[in-house]
């Protein structure tokens, strides 16, 4: 069974919410073994940010996968958005269902969250994956950051971002408010600091595409930080790994399936 034709046929073992920093925030949980949480990107859901991985990591691995304040089934909520309290509301998740420790998948917006638990909440992660992620705005082509700032809410009309969180949101009516908190975070400059960062102490596995909107020049910084770009041949080689997936741009990059579980699944024995 390929990955996309389980996509719609796998359901989750146990869903429901937490009750986390004032808010509700919902997950689902697939498979048995060692835990992995997912965090998404901005403006998705667990379905169309994870669809096709999740039938296949939970083969192996138990499942969370956590929609952020607003998105999905979580409800909007007036809480001032910030990666810091979103990393908190993992950390609650966790205790919820009773989780010492896990593994941390983030993509884009959720991929700054998972750099944020992993300096906030260091004791609670044991491998860190960022999927075309930047834990600072600077991480970003000036290009990318531009476009954040000028975004607008008629972009996402009939849009398939819409179409997911109507699918699901309970109560489709706050898609503008959602909207407008997103695209007010979007806009603020954020840094979560090179030396907590290099500070990390869990293994990290970057994976970006090639023309993803990433500064690549950063992202070699970002690895450095990490302990990487070295001489493999003169010495030890670092826990931590980079890799630059070819032909791929932001969303495409999500899209390969395969690809991303071929380094899931030697980064994460």
């Amino acid at each position: 069974m390929t990955a996309s034709s389980s996509n719609a046929q796998i359901k989750p073992l146990d869903s429901g919410y937490a009750a986390v920093n004032g808010i509700k925030v919902y997950y689902e949980v697939y498979g048995e073994g060692r835990p992995i949480v997912l965090l998404h990107g901005a403006y998705m859901t667990i379905s169309s940010n994870w669809g096709q991985l999740i039938p296949e990591l939970s083969k192996t691995r138990k499942v969370i996968a956590i929609e952020l304040q607003g998105h999905g089934h979580t409800p909007y909520s007036e809480r001032k958005l910030s990666r810091a309290t979103l990393a908190s509301d993992v950390e609650g998740v966790m205790d919820h269902l009773k989780i010492d420790s896990a593994d941390v998948l983030g993509y884009s917006f959720g991929g700054s969250v998972a750099y944020q638990f992993a300096i906030q909440s260091p004791q609670r992660l044991n491998k860190l994956v960022i999927i075309s992620a930047a834990y600072k705005s600077t991480g970003w082509m000036p290009e990318v950051t531009n476009a954040f700032k000028n975004l607008k809410p008629e972009l996402f009309e009939n849009t398939p971002m819409h179409t997911a969180y109507d699918a699901v949101a309970p109560d489709k009516t706050k898609w503008p408010n959602f909207l407008e908190q997103m695209m007010a975070s979007a806009r603020e400059p954020y840094d979560l600091g090179d030396d907590n960062i290099a500070k990390i102490s869990a293994p990290v596995l970057i994976i970006s595409g090639d023309n993803d909107g990433m500064d690549k020049i950063e992202l070699i910084k970002t690895y450095q930080l990490l302990g990487g770009a070295v001489i493999g041949d003169f010495g030890a080689m670092p826990k931590s790994q980079l890799a630059v997936v070819p032909a791929q741009s932001h969303v495409s990059l999500m899209k390969q399936t395969k690809t991303i579980l071929g380094y899931l699944d030697s980064f994460l024995q």
